[in-house]
């Protein structure tokens, strides 16, 4: 809930008092409030609000004319008077339910999520040396530790906020922080890379492709993009109805801080494609979680009435800028969309050949991307077989069909995963996903 604070001169005051009495508003009246301004016919008037009635009431008493002055909202615990229960059935479970916060309060909640400047890129650096430590470690868990103490929703819904509220300098004040605290982040994932390998402690002709948490963020796809789309909109959900935010939190950093670790271990250990792929995958969650955290707080009716600080130049550059972000990852993960669909009929259509019948598929991953000069598309098929069969030509049979499919030089990876499986009666030696153990794994690799 929260108590509304509002001062207003004595001969304004039958018109406030009529808008609370009009909605059944319990109120405080208290006489020659004393405001540092000499005036003495001031008065101030409190009155408690469920959380969903607090725009409603402010737009009532902004039609009289005498709240621009001194209007404040502020938390409160709990709320005993005579009709306040009514109005929590109003608005909570009535039919004038909603649960978007005001537009001053959305502003203030967001300028709070966004720490000092220091403190915020600090640990923007740190969660981002948790998550080269996870990523080179293959471990899930000290990756998600990393999103956990990333403090990136703070400027990303500031810039949406900004956004929204034409408040050019909250705007820059979050795409300024977004940008110097990711390549903060990359320069130290770097450093901390390059200090690794010349203590010992990670080789430095280690294999990145093989290690499936970095592979993961080198290729940008739909699913990934779609993190960034849900993490956004979450964002803005839980700020415009005053839920917490802060798991949200871990899931727009789950869109950022991972991919520019990969970046930096990338540059660390000058391998391009793996820092390109990384690059564009950071470039578009980070256009997603800004447009879809602005688009949901226009969905929830925020909008600015005051234009004078964002000229027509600022929202021409803004919307340009935005436009040209999202034509280049779209067109981006439409080619990614497009070739991983054609590498998954081709892989199809290898494995549908007689000689290939005992096997099965069990994952494709495709880590591509179009830069002219970079290596061929990676991609690594994993497939389960018989304990007693062996396929040796199986990467070159797939390498050649999938350059066929696709037109393009490609290097293929087989992962064979041998599996035994027992049923009562009879030994049955085979590929049963799920069942049995797995005795062996052999890379095979081709370069076509």
């Amino acid at each position: 809930m929260r108590l509304v604070k509002v001062i207003v001169d004595e001969g304004d005051l039958k018109p406030v008092l009529a808008v609370l009495d009009d909605e059944e508003i319990d109120y405080l009246r208290f006489e020659r409030v004393d405001t540092g301004t000499g005036s003495t016919d001031e008065l101030l008037v409190e009155f408690p609000l469920p959380d969903q009635a607090v725009e409603y009431v402010r737009d009532r008493l902004d039609e009289t004319g005498v709240t621009g002055r001194y209007l404040v909202t502020v938390r409160a615990e709990s709320a005993q008077t005579e009709r306040f229960a009514a109005l929590e059935d109003r608005f909570i479970t009535g039919t004038e339910e909603g649960d978007s916060i005001s537009p001053e309060e959305l502003r203030t909640t967001a300028l709070s999520l966004h720490p000092d400047p220091m403190a915020y890129y600090a640990m923007t650096v740190i969660s981002a040396l948790v998550a080269v430590s996870g990523l080179l470690l293959d471990s899930a868990a000290l990756v998600v530790g990393a999103m956990v103490i990333a403090p990136q929703v703070g400027s990303a819904l500031t810039a949406s906020v900004g956004a929204v509220m034409h408040d050019w300098s909250m705007l820059k004040r979050g795409v300024r922080a977004q940008f110097v605290s990711l390549s903060l982040a990359i320069v130290g994932s770097a450093v901390f890379g390059v200090v690794l390998q010349s203590i010992g402690s990670v080789s430095p002709v280690v294999h990145l492709e093989t290690i499936a948490e970095v592979g993961e963020r080198t290729s940008p796809g739909v699913l990934t993009l779609a993190v960034g789309i849900v993490a956004g909109s979450a964002g803005a959900v839980g700020l415009a109805t005053a839920l917490p935010v802060s798991l949200v939190g871990v899931m727009i950093a789950a869109a950022l801080i991972p991919a520019a670790a990969t970046v930096g271990i990338g540059l660390a250990w000058n391998a391009p494609s793996i820092a390109i792929g990384a690059l564009v995958l950071l470039i578009a969650n980070l256009v997603a979680v800004n447009a879809s955290g602005y688009l949901t707080l226009r969905a929830f009716g925020y909008q600015s009435e005051d234009d004078t600080d964002f000229s027509a130049i600022r929202k021409a550059v803004v919307a340009i800028g935005l436009v040209a972000l999202v034509v280049l990852t779209g067109a981006t993960f439409t080619l990614q969309a497009s070739f991983e669909n054609e590498v998954n009929e081709a892989v199809n259509e290898a494995l549908d050949e007689e000689e290939y019948e005992d096997l099965e598929l069990v994952r494709t991953r495709t880590d591509f991307l179009f830069v002219p000069g970079s290596e061929p598309p990676g991609i690594t098929v994993v497939v389960g077989r018989p304990a007693d069969q062996s396929h040796p030509m199986l990467a070159e049979t797939l390498g050649e069909t999938i350059s066929e499919t696709t037109e393009r030089d490609v290097a293929v990876r087989v992962e064979f995963v041998e599996r035994q499986q027992y049923e009562t009666g009879r030994v049955n030696v085979g590929t049963a996903r799920g069942q049995g153990m797995e005795l062996s794994r052999i890379t095979n690799h081709w370069r076509n």
